[in-house]
């Protein structure tokens, strides 16, 4: 068997791992222990990987891609100069020097990797990142959670020891995770978890790059947030600014020839104190707190329940994260598996695991979002579409398989379309459509009642979602796996994408395609548009059993008074917002009623009924 190594796919530094002798260990990228994670073509059209790359970025920001995790998963191409690519496939050159330099460092062929992803990651970044590593030449064992895989690293050497229960607390260049993790003689369970994939450091640099800028305006008038190479250089300045910060209590950014004026060159020297950049940055720093709470809320406990605090990610060297968290907490933050790494070691711990060494090791992960399906429902006898009716909660145990049974909404109808979503809004059309797809030739159910339709979900330990759908009228069954359809892959498509990098890093420009990596969805017909089909309801609604019970008939006639008494409680309310609009169309309802004008009266139950789901969705 090949050896599987762990690696840590991070927004600003990626690493590698193994286990030999029982004990992860940090795979070397050439003398450094952790590579950049940015890719960019030189103008000689030579593609640079990592601390290359990242030098060149000042020179030439427009050919260099910095933070392309947080792009993971989206439809949008990044440009090199020239030349554009899919975030996978710069992903994917990232993850090919990793492999290329794991290769030369041990001696031999390196095919299998597990690789971590942001416990918050959508389901399209994760397929994203699995396609990355197929495109770099990896099969890919297994997708965790990167706070999952920290506990792993700090389990190892503690897998005798009685119950525990920990935060993990994951605050890296671009994201941020929490975790409540249950740690029982080598048993490593995740309660819950939660985050914000859009803060880390990168964003804490972006506050400093604000505040020089705005202090750059003030002497000399320009912007140099206008100017590409000058904003370089600037969030360069930022970055060792933040770093020095951490350790020292003043920072001096010194930068000449900024921009020009006419002749004259303009220079930035400002000396930032620590107080002004935690001054900067402690409002998103709070946000950490909230998802804190909201972890420990889904765990069932209370943060004086904690006993250990882990840090990972880089940005948790930043005093005031250490402060604010030992205050809230009580707990003294550990460290004592350096932040940078701790991700790559317990990723090669999982790796180890797969692999089949003798380790006293158990991970038992969690779906970190809500999966359902749009349904729609009756209200007082009004069909209310666009709702989002939960199969699988958050922070359930992986591997899971749960199914609920829905029923169409008129005996007659013979189709259902099954819109699959993830996330925790109410309303399914704020949430992330996964896919959907359209189930036919149903069969009313004994009796003349309406078709009925048992949805099943399975969401695997690789966290990826499996669909079944079974007619109980006729047992015809459905089956799909679940991808973002910009995001999905066939085999033969990844394989191009593979030989396409493989030519761009060889040099074969002239065959280049300025449009690679945007693929057609492999069955075009099995993925419906979204909006397709958008005024044929009996495809897109279901209703789920009320009690168990037959389903509810298609309203004869709107139900004035129940909405009446409804928008009544709700203006009885206390910090009622918007009261001004639903007592003025309560007011015009009930004139319409007195003057006996049934047209009007159902016009305005319609309006009213709109608001007050509006409202019910804000509140």
């Amino acid at each position: 068997m090949s050896l599987i190594i762990g690696i840590d796919l991070g927004t600003t530094f990626s690493a590698t791992a193994l286990v030999r002798d029982g004990q992860p260990q940090i795979i070397p990228h050439g003398r450094e222990r952790i590579m950049p994670s940015v890719v960019s073509i030189s103008p000689e059209k030579t593609v640079l990987v990592g601390t290359p790359a990242r030098n060149q970025y000042v020179l030439y920001p427009e050919r260099t891609a910095r933070s392309i995790k947080r792009k993971m998963g989206q439809a949008e191409k990044v440009s090199l100069g020239e030349f554009s690519y899919s975030p996978p496939e710069i992903s994917a050159l990232i993850l090919r020097e990793l492999k290329r330099s794991a290769e030369a460092r041990l001696g031999e062929p390196v095919d299998r990797a597990v690789i971590t992803v942001p416990a918050y990651f959508s389901d399209a970044a994760r397929q994203a990142t699995r396609q990355a590593g197929e495109i770099a030449g990896f099969k890919v064992e297994r997708i965790i959670n990167e706070p999952t895989a920290a506990a792993l690293a700090y389990g190892l050497d503690r897998a005798g020891e009685n119950h525990q229960l920990l935060a993990v607390y994951d605050l890296g260049g671009g994201t941020f995770d929490v975790s409540i993790i249950e740690l029982d003689n080598g048993v490593v369970e995740v309660r819950s978890s939660h985050g914000n994939t859009e803060l880390g450091g990168d964003d804490f640099d972006q506050r400093l790059v604000d505040y020089l800028a705005d202090r750059f305006m003030g002497e000399h008038g320009l912007d140099p947030r206008s100017d590409r190479k000058a904003l370089a250089r600037l969030l360069r300045a930022a970055e060792q600014a933040k770093i020095t910060l951490s350790s020292q209590p003043f920072a001096r950014v010194r930068e000449e020839y900024l921009m020009s004026k006419g002749q004259r060159p303009l220079h930035l020297d400002v000396e930032i104190s620590r107080s002004e950049f935690e001054e900067l940055i402690a409002g998103l720093l709070e946000g950490t707190l909230r998802s804190l709470d909201t972890a420990l809320a889904d765990a069932g406990i209370e943060v004086g329940d904690l006993e250990r605090i882990l840090f990972v990610g880089g940005s948790t060297r930043i005093p005031l994260v250490w402060q604010m968290v030992n205050d809230y907490t009580g707990l003294a933050p550990e460290t004592a598996i350096n932040p940078d790494e701790a991700v790559a070691l317990g990723a090669a711990v999982q790796a180890a695991i797969i692999a089949g060494e003798p380790l006293e090791a158990i991970l038992v992960d969690v779906t970190p979002h809500s999966l359902g399906i749009e349904v729609a429902e009756i209200e007082y006898g009004q069909i209310r579409p666009d709702r989002y009716n939960i199969i699988i909660q958050r922070n359930t145990t992986i591997p899971t398989t749960c199914s609920e049974v829905y029923s169409a909404l008129y005996p007659d109808q013979k189709s259902i379309k099954i819109k699959i979503y993830q996330g925790e809004q109410p309303k399914a059309s704020r949430n992330t459509l996964l896919g959907d797809f359209l189930f036919e030739d149903l069969k009313p159910e004994k009796g003349g009642q309406p078709p009925r339709v048992t949805v099943e979900f399975s969401f695997d330990i690789d966290g990826i979602l499996h669909v079944r759908a079974v007619d109980r009228g006729s047992g015809k069954e459905a089956r799909s796996t679940v991808m973002a359809t910009h995001t999905r892959l066939a085999a033969s498509e990844i394989e191009s994408a593979r030989n396409q990098l493989a030519e761009l890093e060889a040099g074969g420009w002239e065959d280049e395609d300025e449009e690679a990596g945007e693929y057609e969805d492999e069955d075009p017909t099995l993925w419906e548009d979204e909006d397709e089909d958008e005024d044929e309801s009996e495809e897109v609604a279901v209703v789920p059993p009320v009690n168990g019970g037959p389903p509810l008939a298609p309203p004869a006639r709107l139900e004035t008074l129940g909405v009446l008494a409804k928008a009544r409680r709700m203006l009885g309310q206390e910090g009622m917002g918007e009261a001004g609009d639903l007592k003025e169309i309560v007011g015009r309802l009930e004139g319409a009623i007195k003057r006996g004008d049934t047209d009007e009266s159902a016009r305005l139950t319609m309006e009213l009924l709109d608001l007050l789901y509006d409202l019910e969705e804000n509140e």
